[in-house]
């Protein structure tokens, strides 16, 4: 996806794709941007100095660019899940055997964590999503991520779709991988916002539709106030016993769930807005 950095909200990290197909980043102040040099990555940012780094590269003027997911290769992508009532409700609708299990993580102190996608595979703003050709239920999944730095800092924000099948989920808890990780089931963008530009992370609001040949099929919305879990408590628990170095990526999880009247298509359009952010928006491929 083509954009002008003039449009990007200040204080926000970009990916994008150079002349010659590498990746590289800039950071927006509001004034002239702040361009990374070759070599620079999210890696650089999220280490424990990274920010003092990150300011001090050489300012250039505007211009288009082509974004790409706002990660590196080799940025590590987690997800929270059953974080609200409402998705609680969901994974108990959509299981065949084992409907207590999700009942009984959402109240217990420790979180549903799961690996989600390496950064080599993340779709960014404008790329095409995937669902499973084995799958007869599939749905996006609008979620507030945060960007964290080695430390275990909150860094940024970002959105993330943990796009999912809910069909192959429904037959057996033990099915996760395969209903949340395959080709195109991660999108994250389109630039990640640095929290010191933010107001509380538990006040944003998120909106989706899935919009099929010009017109809206789906619509949800939410808001961050909703969750059940404290953000920094999902950190918290996403690095005991782990370290990130080159720093992660949460997504905390979503309470716009499509009920089984609808299934992603191929050609669907996915639009997730959330506040303070911006749009991430994909287009869908069946077996990508």
């Amino acid at each position: 996806m083509i954009v002008s950095t003039v449009d990007v909200p200040p204080d926000c990290l970009v990916a994008y794709r150079d002349d010659d197909g590498s990746r590289r980043w800039l950071l927006t102040t509001g004034a002239e941007p702040r361009w990374g040099e070759s070599g620079f990555g999210l890696r650089d940012v999220l280490a424990v100095d990274g920010m003092s780094h990150l300011d001090a590269r050489p300012t250039g003027p505007h211009r288009d660019v082509e974004l790409i997911a706002p990660v590196d290769d080799d940025t590590e992508v987690w997800a929270a899940g059953v974080t609200y009532e409402v998705s609680r409700e969901a994974r108990i609708e959509e299981s065949e055997r084992a409907a207590d299990v999700y009942a009984a993580v959402y109240d217990a102190q420790r979180p549903e964590l799961f690996f989600k996608s390496i950064g080599w595979r993340v779709r960014g703003s404008g790329e095409a999503i995937g669902i499973r050709s084995d799958s007869t239920w599939d749905v996006p999944e609008p979620e507030l991520a945060v960007v964290c730095g080695a430390a275990g800092d909150i860094v940024g924000a970002t959105i993330c779709n943990d796009v999912s099948s809910r069909s192959i989920e429904g037959e057996n808890p033990l099915y996760l991988p395969q209903a949340k990780i395959f080709h195109g089931a991660c999108a994250v963008g389109p630039w990640i916002r640095l929290v010191r530009s933010m107001g509380p992370l538990t006040q944003l609001d998120i909106a989706v539709e899935i919009r099929r040949r010009d017109a809206v099929v789906w619509f949800g919305d939410t808001c961050t106030a909703r969750l059940h879990r404290r953000i920094e408590d999902l950190v918290d628990f996403l690095f005991r016993a782990e370290r990130y170095p080159h720093g992660v990526v949460l997504s905390t999880g979503t309470s716009a769930v499509p009920g089984p009247e609808v299934t992603l298509q191929p050609d669907d359009d996915i639009v997730i807005d959330i506040d303070s952010i911006g749009r991430l928006r994909n287009a869908v491929q069946r077996g990508l």
